[in-house]
């Protein structure tokens, strides 16, 4: 089973997920009404993170700054290894937990 399709099942299988079109192309997964992240093709995934959340991302390797805007609080993921995956997962998991808790706002 590739990447997208261990991240697809595994989001899918967190209680309140649910996944839809992304307005820009590919698969949103969202809970409570927020997008937790969004997964490009195969092997992409953008994810909005708090600011401080998004540079010790990007500072610690677990995530790029976002293809297209680098200077917002968006990430991109790669998926080319299994420590991307887990990468992705983590900071999808993140996401997932303060949308549920209800006390964020991206």
């Amino acid at each position: 089973m590739g990447s997208k399709a261990v991240l697809e099942e595994l989001l899918l299988s967190w209680p309140g997920v649910t996944s839809g079109p992304h307005r820009f192309g590919g698969i949103e997964f969202a809970v409570n009404g927020k997008e937790i992240g969004h997964l490009h093709g195969e092997r992409l995934v953008d994810l909005l993170l708090p600011r401080a959340k998004r540079d010790e991302a990007v500072m610690a390797g677990k995530a790029r700054s976002h293809h297209i805007l680098p200077e917002s609080g968006w990430v991109s993921v790669y998926l080319n290894t299994e420590d991307d995956l887990a990468h992705a997962i983590e900071l999808l998991r993140f996401n997932y937990e303060r949308f549920v808790r209800g006390d964020a706002v991206p």
